[in-house]
């Protein structure tokens, strides 16, 4: 079947079956539910090379990740791609995968604008000053920041309210008791953890307690990381009895360390994870007491709605999304011994 065919079907003109099934917004979200659906059930499928012709463009949305950040390493980050990449064919779009050290991302950011390769980019782990935000904006490329950086109004992003969920941790821990709360965090040049660790320094200081230096330890943002960052905060002489991990693999790695030390979590100390904590951590405290946002699957797909958007209206963006997050209770936290 063909375009015009499934425009007969309908009873629509091929303009208004074209838009519809390209998601454009001038058609109603009716219209083109009804179009999808149709073509769904009749069999249609578009010719990728004319439509890409007729539209030029590359039907394809790119994701340029640094191997020195491990993206990969997390299962998190591997369920956004899923939901990203599902929710984009779904739309005929491929999502492109590429991998960088630092001093070469802008460049693969440029060979794929320029060699026709991606009509977007998605940016993940957004830093406080981003040359990458910067770069494409002065080349006036599409993107979506998975994060935002210090000045973020004048580009489209979706993020989660960080300081919050480092609040909804504090005031939970200062509930049960709990005065002496250390804090391990991943890269403060990541704008995530310097949110989150804005946010943990304000709700202390609104109780009127303050945080030692010895208390804060990073950067921890992988299970190795997590496991010398508390092996540090135990060998202090008056350890915490509580501790806001702002990262899910650096708990992870917390979570580890207390264990084989014996301490049981929830009763000896208690913690608090930004994240859920992977499903194969075979960890004995499973039931962690979590800072949880809306899951990496469902965060893929909003991110795909964004970004089709940002190239079918992109004079109606920039697209801003900014969630907010829950606290979890688990068996990690306790009242103070």
């Amino acid at each position: 079947m063909n375009i015009r065919q499934l425009a007969k079907e309908l009873g629509l003109s091929t303009s208004t079956v074209s838009r519809a099934l390209n998601g454009y917004l001038d058609v109603n979200a009716q219209t083109r539910l009804r179009v999808q659906e149709a073509a769904h059930t009749l069999g249609y499928r578009p010719d990728a090379g004319a439509r890409r012709l007729v539209r030029g463009s590359t039907d394809a949305i790119g994701i340029v990740y640094s191997a020195a950040v491990e993206n990969l390493g997390n299962p998190q980050f591997l369920d956004m791609a899923g939901g990203l990449a599902e929710r984009l064919e779904q739309q005929q779009f491929d999502l492109l995968l590429a991998v960088a050290s630092n001093d070469q991302e802008l460049r693969i950011y440029d060979r794929l604008f320029r060699g026709g390769r991606v009509d977007a980019v998605v940016i993940p782990n957004t830093h406080l000053q981003d040359s990458r935000v910067d770069y494409l904006l002065e080349k006036k490329y599409p993107f979506l920041g998975y994060g935002r950086t210090e000045n973020c109004s004048d580009y489209s992003w979706f993020d989660f309210d960080n300081e919050r969920g480092s609040v909804l941790a504090v005031e939970h821990l200062l509930k049960l008791g709990h005065t002496a709360i250390a804090y391990v965090h991943a890269s403060l040049a990541l704008n995530f953890s310097f949110q989150r660790h804005q946010g943990f320094m304000a709700a202390l200081n609104a109780a009127g307690l303050t945080c030692p230096p010895s208390y804060q330890v990073g950067p921890a943002a992988d299970r190795r990381s997590g496991l010398e960052a508390v092996t540090k905060l135990l060998a202090l002489e008056n350890p915490p009895t509580a501790i806001v991990v702002d990262n899910n693999l650096g708990g992870v790695g917390v979570l580890r360390g207390l264990l084989a030390a014996g301490i049981q979590v929830g009763k000896d100390i208690s913690i608090v994870v930004h994240g859920e904590i992977p499903v194969d951590t075979l960890l004995d405290c499973a039931d962690v007491t979590t800072v949880t946002q809306p899951t990496a699957y469902e965060t893929g797909v909003k991110m795909a709605d964004m970004v089709l958007r940002l190239l079918q209206a992109p004079n109606e963006g920039p697209y801003q999304m900014l969630k907010q997050p829950e606290l979890v209770l688990g068996m990690t936290t306790g009242p103070c011994p």
